[in-house]
C-alpha cells in the first residue's frame, strides 16, 4: 500500500497523521515527512541485543526500540532510546504513554541500514545532541565500527576492542567487537 504524505505540513499536522507509527515509522525532519527504511536481520539482531544488555545492566535508565521522540520541531524514531525511568511519561493509571516522549532522550543509538543515508541519520543524532541528549552512537555493521557522539566534543570512531562509552550510572562495559560478535552464528 502506498501512502501519500502532504508535501508541506507542520509538525502538529504530521503528528495527527494516522499512519506515522506503522512499521516502518515515519519521521518529521526539516519540515518533511520521511519514511524510515526497514533495517533487516543484522539491524534487528543488534537492536534486540543492545536493548537486552542495557536493561540488564540495572540502572535508573530503561531502553526502548523505535520510540518516537518529538522536540525541537522534529519527530524522530531512533533505533534505540535510553531514558531515565523518572522521565517516562505516564498516564493516570501509571502506564507509559504510547505516543512516545516529547523531550530529547539522554542516549540515542542508531544502527545504519544499507538503505539509509548516513548523513540523515547523523543529522538526527546531532539534532538530539543540540537539544540536550548526552550521548549518541551510530553503529555501522558494514564497517564494523561505531561513531560515538558527545555533546561537548568531536565524535570518536571506535573499532575492535575499543570500549563504548555509556551514560553515567549504567554499569556496562561493552566493546565494539562484542557488539558485532552478536551477529555470528557459527
Amino acid at each position: 500500500m502506498t501512502i501519500t504524505v502532504p508535501a508541506t505540513t507542520t509538525l502538529k499536522e504530521f503528528l495527527e497523521l494516522p499512519y506515522i507509527d506503522e512499521s516502518p515509522a515515519w519521521e518529521f525532519i526539516n519540515g518533511e515527512a520521511i519514511h524510515k527504511p526497514i533495517g533487516g536481520g543484522k539491524h534487528s539482531l543488534l537492536q534486540k541485543r543492545l536493548i537486552a544488555v542495557i536493561d540488564a545492566a540495572g540502572s535508573q535508565y530503561e531502553s526502548f526500540p523505535e520510540l518516537r521522540c518529538t522536540f525541537g520541531n522534529r519527530s524522530v524514531v531512533p533505533d534505540v532510546v535510553v531514558v531515565a525511568t523518572h522521565q517516562l511519561p505516564l498516564d493516570d493509571s501509571g502506564d507509559i504513554i504510547s505516543s512516545g516522549i516529547e523531550f530529547p532522550p539522554p542516549w540515542v543509538i542508531e544502527i545504519l541500514s544499507p538503505a539509509q543515508s548516513q548523513t540523515k541519520v547523523t543529522g538526527n543524532i546531532l539534532h538530539c545532541l543540540r537539544n540536550g541528549t548526552q550521548l549518541g552512537w551510530l553503529i555501522d555493521p558494514s564497517e564494523r565500527s561505531t561513531l560515538v557522539y558527545h555533546r561537548d566534543r568531536l565524535p570518536d570512531l571506535l573499532t575492535g576492542a575499543d570500549v563504548l562509552p555509556v551514560l553515567e550510572g549504567i554499569n556496562l562495559t561493552l566493546s565494539v567487537d562484542e557488539v558485532f560478535s552478536w551477529l555470528k552464528r557459527r
